[in-house]
C-alpha cells in the first residue's frame, strides 16, 4: 500500500504505538496481581500478556479454578472438577455441584460504601450507598414474593437505566427468578417480540421517560404489552421524577396493577437464595434482523465469573473505582455495567 493508505485524517500511520502505561501503572495493575497470585500460589510464571492469554484458553479447567480462588468465591475447586465435558460445548457442565447467587457479592462490600452515582436530565445525581441499595433491593424482593414470584419465573421491566432497574434485578436474582429487560424507546411490538417467548409472571414498566427534554408517554405500549402477555400476574409501575403515583387499582380482566412503592413498602433483609452454577440469571436477546429475536439465556455462576475477570483483569477495576457505561437496559453493556 502507498503511505497515503496507510495514514488516517490526522496524519498517524496504521500500527504507530500511540500510548502505554508506564511501569508504575503495570506494577500497580490488577492483572499483574493476577500474575503474582498464580506465581506464590500456583507456581505458574509467565513471560507477559501473551503468555498468560495463550495459557487461558489451553488449560480451561486451570485458568477458571485460579480465577474461583482469586476472586474468593468460596472453597477451593480441584481444576478436575471444574467442568464435566459431554457431546460438544452444550453438553459441558461447568463447576457441577456448586451453588451460589449472582447477588451474594455485593454483600461483602461495607454498607457505607458507595454503589451507585444515578443522574438524569430531570434531576439532581443519587448517590446510593451499598446499604441503601440492599435495602431498597430486600424490599423489593419482598414485594415480588407476595406476587408470587420464585425459583424458575420469569420477571420483565420496561425500565430506564436507573437506581429501579439495578434494585429489581438484585430483587429478583436473589430469588432464583429471572430477569429480562427492554429499554423504554422500544417500539411495543420489539418488546412484545421478546418478552412473549419468555412468559413473564411480573411485568416492571415505567409510565414514561424524559429525552432530549421531552417526555414521552409509555401507556400506549403498555397497554399493547399487557394484551400481548395473557400470563402476567401483575403489572408494577414506576412514576417518573416529576410523575405522582395515582391509585393504581385493576387493569380490567387483566393482570393486578400496583405502584412501585407498594412493591417495596415493606422492608425485608436482601436475603439471596442458593442455585445452581448455570441457574439461568438473565434473558437477553439477539438483535432479531433474521426473524424474531433469540432468546440467550445466562446463568448465575458463569456471568459472576465472567464479570470479575472482565471487570478486574480486563478493565482494571477495583474497590473506589468508579465504572460508567452509557447504555440502556436493552443492550447488554448495561448487564456489565451492572
Amino acid at each position: 500500500m502507498g503511505d497515503s493508505a496507510v495514514r488516517n485524517g490526522g496524519g498517524v500511520a496504521e500500527g504507530t504505538l500511540l500510548w502505554e502505561p508506564s511501569a508504575d501503572r503495570v506494577a500497580r495493575a490488577r492483572i499483574t496481581g493476577f500474575l503474582r497470585w498464580l506465581a506464590d500460589r500456583r507456581g505458574l510464571v509467565f513471560t507477559g500478556y501473551d503468555d498468560l492469554w495463550r495459557w487461558s484458553v489451553a488449560h480451561l479447567e486451570d485458568f477458571w479454578s485460579a480465577c474461583w480462588s482469586y476472586f474468593e468465591m468460596g472453597d477451593e475447586v480441584d481444576p478436575a472438577e471444574v467442568v464435566r465435558r459431554g457431546t460438544g460445548a452444550e453438553g459441558a457442565r461447568w463447576f457441577p455441584g456448586v451453588s451460589l447467587n449472582y447477588v451474594d457479592g455485593i454483600l461483602r462490600r461495607p454498607a457505607a460504601d458507595l454503589a451507585l452515582l444515578a443522574v438524569g436530565e430531570e434531576g439532581e445525581p443519587m448517590a446510593i450507598s451499598y446499604g441503601e441499595l440492599l435495602d431498597r433491593a430486600g424490599a423489593v424482593a419482598a414485594g415480588l414474593r407476595r406476587l408470587g414470584v420464585g425459583h424458575g419465573d420469569r420477571v420483565a421491566a420496561v425500565l430506564g437505566n436507573g437506581v429501579e432497574a439495578v434494585a429489581g434485578f438484585l430483587a429478583t436474582a436473589s430469588l432464583g427468578a429471572v430477569w429480562s429487560s427492554c429499554a423504554p424507546e422500544f417500539g411495543a411490538a420489539s418488546m412484545t417480540d421478546r418478552f412473549a417467548q419468555i412468559a413473564p409472571k411480573v411485568l416492571l414498566c415505567a409510565t414514561g421517560y424524559r429525552y432530549g427534554g421531552r417526555h414521552f408517554d409509555l401507556g400506549p405500549k403498555l397497554a399493547d404489552l399487557e394484551g400481548a402477555l395473557p400470563g402476567l400476574a401483575a403489572v408494577v409501575l414506576v412514576p417518573g421524577p416529576q410523575e405522582a403515583a395515582a391509585p393504581a387499582g385493576a387493569s380490567g380482566q387483566g393482570p393486578a396493577r400496583l405502584w412501585w412503592d407498594e412493591l417495596a413498602s415493606e422492608p425485608a433483609p436482601l436475603a439471596p437464595v442458593a442455585v445452581g452454577f448455570e441457574h439461568p440469571l438473565w434473558i437477553l436477546y439477539s438483535s432479531g434482523t433474521t426473524g424474531l429475536p433469540k432468546p440467550i439465556v445466562h446463568g448465575h455462576g458463569g456471568i459472576v465469573l465472567e464479570h470479575l475477570k472482565a471487570a478486574a483483569l480486563h478493565s482494571d477495576l477495583g474497590p473506589g473505582d468508579r465504572f460508567f457505561w452509557f447504555t440502556t437496559t436493552g443492550w447488554m453493556m448495561w448487564n456489565f455495567l451492572l
